[in-house]
């Protein structure tokens, strides 16, 4: 009987097939979701109406990323949430099995490959890198040093007209009270060779666009991570006259999404000059505020357009001097939820709440120029889900390669390529058959090495 090892404990997983190696699981247990290519073998699988994701993986790695994402997930950091470790496998033949790291499936997130396949306009790659940038200082904020900056370790969501990055694998991570500066640029190394290598990769498959050059593209992500980085951290000095500027400064952080729960103010030559500097920075300003206004749990672009349309929703119904409390309460009952409600249950898996509600915004908006008229809530509802919705891939539980022209030979292991690849054999590798000399005679002779020593 294998092991499990879980702060929430699902009894649902108990009678899953532990005891048959993942990659031959039977497929009523397995869920066909886009994910990217692994290292390790990754199977999402399905249990009652939740979806897991499980990894293959060496027990002691099993057991850090499992800590690693605990204390992640519980910091409010960006990652998907932990759920347990299975060890102590043993297959039908009495030879140990790996253990099973399983994660819970981020709904509505997909993998920076399935985006790419679908097509992605430039302006497009430019938010995703934005996300990234932004995971990676959030991390760093909280003294995470990653250890394998890469795409294909992030998820991302849908964030009202951006995108938010989740990492989806602490296994090379560590953990620090704060990082130091050489930690830091130890992973934007990582990340300069990681991230030219998968944009390479796309450009190689056609993938990215014509305009875009891997190389730029990198360095544009370590450009932009180097600025963010310095508006979070870095102090700043100006004269004792522009005290003004230490609510700018605050207001900066806050539209970039995050709070100052510290600022160091200090006063230098005799008070004729002001040094600040923020000393704790947490982000999801506007997620925070709306969670506590409607009890909706969104990302942060998404809060910060949903509260736009509160503040419109407050205007026009002249409640400006009404407790926001009240006016958001009756936002999200007039507003937000008939909605979210008028969307047919078999369309529900294509978007979530917030992203429907905003995309929803725009498409009324766009309705309104176009007809020169103010079209009503409730018909724009209506055109958007025949224009817009149903035409839309579904993003909780689509097929994988759903997307694409091709046909995946195993929906369940993107590795193995597509049905219509050439079917001719691979060359043989000569590190197996043995039959080419791959070295100069004597170099890497293990054997040549040790009769020279003696």
């Amino acid at each position: 009987m294998p092991r499990f090892l879980s702060s929430r404990p699902d009894s649902r997983l108990i009678p899953l097939p532990w005891e048959v190696p993942l990659a031959e699981w039977p497929e009523e247990n397995l869920v066909a979701l886009p994910r990217g290519i692994s290292r390790h073998v990754v199977r999402f699988i399905r249990v009652g109406n939740s979806v897991y994701a499980a990894k293959e993986v060496l027990e002691h790695l099993a057991l850090h990323e499992y800590r690693m994402l605990t204390d992640l997930h519980r910091a409010g950091t960006p990652s998907v949430e932990p759920l347990a470790v299975v060890s102590g496998r043993v297959g039908e033949d009495g030879v140990p099995l790996d253990p099973v790291l399983v994660t819970r499936h981020l709904a509505f997130s997909l993998p920076y490959r399935a985006l790419f396949t679908q097509g992605v306009r430039p302006e497009t790659v430019s938010r995703l890198l934005d996300a990234l940038v932004l995971l990676l200082a959030r991390l760093h904020l909280v003294g995470f040093l990653w250890g394998d900056v890469s795409l294909s370790n992030v998820l991302f969501r849908r964030d009202a007209g951006e995108f938010a990055a989740y990492l989806v694998d602490a296994e090379t991570g560590e953990l620090h009270e704060t990082l130091t500066r050489g930690q830091r640029e130890h992973d934007l190394q990582i990340a300069t060779t990681n991230l030219y290598g998968e944009f390479s990769d796309l450009e190689a498959g056609q993938l990215l666009d014509a305009s875009l050059d891997p190389q730029r593209l990198t360095e544009s992500i370590i450009a932009r991570y180097r600025e963010l980085w310095s508006e979070l951290t870095e102090a700043e000095e100006f004269a004792g006259t522009e005290m003004s500027r230490i609510e700018k400064r605050v207001r900066r952080l806050n539209a970039l999404g995050f709070d100052v729960a510290e600022l160091a103010i200090d006063t230098l030559e005799g008070g004729s000059r002001i040094r600040i500097q923020p000393k704790v920075v947490d982000a999801g300003h506007h997620a925070r505020r709306l969670l506590r206004l409607t009890g909706l749990d969104t990302e942060e672009n998404q809060a910060r357009r949903l509260l736009n349309d509160l503040d419109t929703f407050r205007a026009r119904t002249n409640q400006t001097e009404t407790d926001e409390a009240v006016v958001a309460h009756q936002w999200l009952t007039q507003s937000f939820q008939p909605v979210v409600d008028a969307v047919p249950a078999e369309l529900r898996g294509k978007r979530e709440g917030a992203q429907l509600y905003h995309e929803l915004l725009d498409y009324r908006w766009y309705a309104s120029q176009r007809e020169n008229r103010e079209v009503p809530m409730l018909e724009a509802v209506h055109g958007y889900i025949a224009d817009v919705l149903r035409g839309l891939p579904d993003e909780v539980i689509a097929e994988a390669g759903q997307a694409e022209e091709r046909q995946l030979a195993n929906p369940y292991d993107p590795s193995q390529g597509y049905v219509d690849d050439d079917e001719e054999p691979l060359p043989p590798d000569p590190w197996e058959t043995g039959e080419q000399e791959l070295v100069r005679p004597g170099f890497l002779d293990i054997d040549a090495l040790r009769a020279r020593k003696g």
